[in-house]
């Protein structure tokens, strides 16, 4: 990604993932680079950024969103993802356990 924001490196939570942007008036879809991080020194917050590729955009300039979440917020969506990941993988094994 050229004039990428957020730097992508070996350390770097996931580096192309799937990523649509949508409005009232547009929805773009690219690859984007997803990573949660907090501060080297005196953490004191969980940050999720996203960055779509911007060569990829129609509609949108090069940016990137980012979520600064406390430790119980992260922990919130950290066990949401995990219920649906469990989820989606239930129904794509066959299992009940998707209901």
């Amino acid at each position: 990604m050229p004039n990428r924001l957020l730097k992508v490196n070996a350390y770097t939570t996931l580096d192309l993932v799937d990523a649509t942007a949508r409005s009232h008036d547009f929805e773009d879809s690219a690859v984007a680079v997803l990573n949660v991080t907090s501060p080297r020194e005196n953490p004191d917050h969980v940050e999720l950024q996203l960055e779509l590729d911007n060569t990829q955009l129609e509609s949108l300039p090069a940016h990137a969103d980012e979520v600064t979440l406390s430790p119980d917020e992260a922990r919130t969506v950290a066990d949401a993802l995990q219920s649906h990941a469990d989820k989606v993988e239930a129904a794509s094994d066959g299992d009940d356990r998707a209901e």
